[in-house]
């Protein structure tokens, strides 16, 4: 082989090596960007999806009220929030459950005072997002402290209070319902955590059913004794 032709043929390897070199560095580069870009886009996707759930579960719009508790009284009570959410109440409590008609609002507040959260609807909520409203009821929280009952002339569709807080909902399905149970079903600011929502001197009826109590007189069953409920529910769904 002559000296040329040596030199031509190191000459020619070196430019394949050197385009070999350059396709490997092309591949590692598309592959690295390849991997940055879908590092970066499925951060950016669960970064959308957290920002949208804390969105959808923000309890923002929970209105707070101001109330003493214990003001047990006889008399029918006018109420400044629609539903009430805290204030004078009867001496005898709403069982906790779900009610198909409006009940006494002086028998749920004193419900909300032992740490139940009550659920009101609009009467004229279309079937099927009052079937959604009782299953989050039936399925979210301690049952034996949720209580649902139709109310006319609600301000919103929906509105869930505990004692001291409200929430303002246009549909059953909202996950603020969920949240808002979870966090003030039996919260903190409940005057008397641990009272019961049921047992034998709890209104069972509807406001139709029966008016309110009168005040005892003379020989006249008391007012019911306010006990711990033995074994509360403790689990949240």
């Amino acid at each position: 082989m002559t000296k040329e032709k040596a030199q031509a043929r190191r000459e020619h390897l070196a430019k394949m090596r050197a385009e070999q070199k350059r396709k490997q560095r092309r591949a590692a580069l598309l592959m690295w960007g390849t991997g940055g870009l879908i590092i970066v886009v499925l951060v950016g996707v669960v970064g959308f999806y957290l920002v949208k759930q804390a969105r959808e579960n923000s309890l923002d719009a929970v209105a707070n009220y101001k109330y003493e508790a214990g003001q047990h009284v006889w008399n029918a009570v006018t109420y400044k929030e629609t539903p009430p959410v805290g204030g004078q109440h009867n001496n005898y409590w709403q069982a906790c459950s779900i009610y198909d008609k409006p009940i006494h609002n002086e028998h749920a507040v004193h419900s909300l005072e032992h740490g139940a959260v009550w659920i009101t609807y609009r009467p004229d909520l279309p079937k099927a997002q009052i079937d959604k409203l009782k299953e989050v009821a039936s399925s979210t929280g301690q049952q034996d402290y949720m209580l649902v009952s139709p109310y006319p002339n609600l301000p919103a569709p929906v509105v869930a209070s505990s004692w001291g807080h409200q929430l303002k909902l246009n549909d059953p399905a909202d996950p603020k319902l969920v949240a808002f149970i979870k966090k003030f079903q039996n919260g903190k600011d409940t005057p008397e955590p641990g009272a019961t929502c049921g047992g034998g001197d709890a209104i069972t009826t509807t406001a139709d059913q029966s008016p309110l109590p009168p005040e005892p007189t003379g020989n006249q069953q008391q007012p019911p004794m306010e006990t711990i409920s033995p074994s509360p529910s403790q689990s949240q769904k």
